[in-house]
């Protein structure tokens, strides 16, 4: 299976519609791959929190509608990163990934459970999502997951529990803390024995210097492929089923206590 993670560039001086066109280009140039990731809120940058209500889209917006046909142009299933998504029933933000078939079709949506900011930014502009996400590829069945989501592994132990045998993570993390950002995906491969595909982006966002470092991890939490810190598409071929054979040789999510229901004697 090939992946393609598009760490694209988010600087100030290119209008979202001129990022929405190049993206597009940059998706129907990995024709040939099975999957294509784009990082989180790639459209405004992560940290542009005064570009989030003035950039927020419907989720059939423009991103939805460019994105869509560049998957179909391409025939690639497409995780299109995260926009700033504009609730049309209550006029609530949220921080929402796109993921589209190979024929355009929106196979699934994701709003980021974990927002960032403690007590400000997008914890408090944006509205936190409910729902983990899986979406049901050919050969794997991705998990979804966004930035700062990265930080909670009780997470992603539901997204395996619920069949997640690839984890997808979209991201606008800052170069500060570059080191956590690799530990964290390695850990979470590791803990779950599945490939972590982790699509970070470029440049620098409100004046926040992103960490760039897209990184492909399996499920012995081996790097397959790293990116730098600029623009880049980082291509890694990877056996999906590496995930079960992985859990069949070491056995270890078996032996889980805590978080179950154990029976009663």
């Amino acid at each position: 299976m090939r992946a393609s993670l598009i760490q694209i560039a988010v600087e100030e001086g290119e209008s979202v519609q001129a990022r929405r066109v190049r993206a597009a280009a940059l998706v129907r140039e990995q024709a040939g791959a099975d999957l294509v990731v784009l990082p989180e809120l790639w459209t405004t940058g992560a940290f542009a929190y005064d570009a989030f209500a003035a950039e927020a889209e419907p989720l059939h917006g423009p991103t939805f509608e460019t994105m869509a046909k560049a998957a179909s142009d391409a025939g690639v299933w497409l995780h299109a990163g995260s926009v700033p998504e504009r609730d049309t029933a209550d006029g609530a933000l949220y921080n929402t990934s796109l993921v589209f078939s190979p024929s355009g079709d929106l196979a699934a949506s994701y709003r980021k459970i974990h927002r960032f900011g403690f007590d400000k930014g997008e914890a408090v502009l944006m509205g936190a999502g409910q729902d983990l996400v899986t979406v049901r590829l050919p050969r794997t069945t991705l998990g979804l997951a966004t930035c700062y989501d990265l930080r909670f592994p009780e997470l992603f132990r539901g997204l395996v529990d619920a069949g997640a045998e690839t984890l997808v993570v979209s991201a606008g993390w800052p170069e500060r803390r570059r080191s956590h950002w690799t530990l964290l995906a390695r850990a979470r491969a590791v803990e779950n024995q599945t490939f972590v595909l982790a699509c970070g982006t470029a440049g620098t966002h409100a004046q926040v210097p992103q960490a760039g470092h897209s990184i492909v991890v399996d499920p012995w939490g081996e790097v397959l492929a790293e990116a730098g810190q600029g623009e880049e598409v980082l291509t890694v071929d990877f056996d999906p089923a590496k995930t079960a054979t992985t859990r069949e040789q070491f056995p270890a999510l078996k032996d889980r206590v805590l978080g179950l229901e154990r029976p009663r004697r």
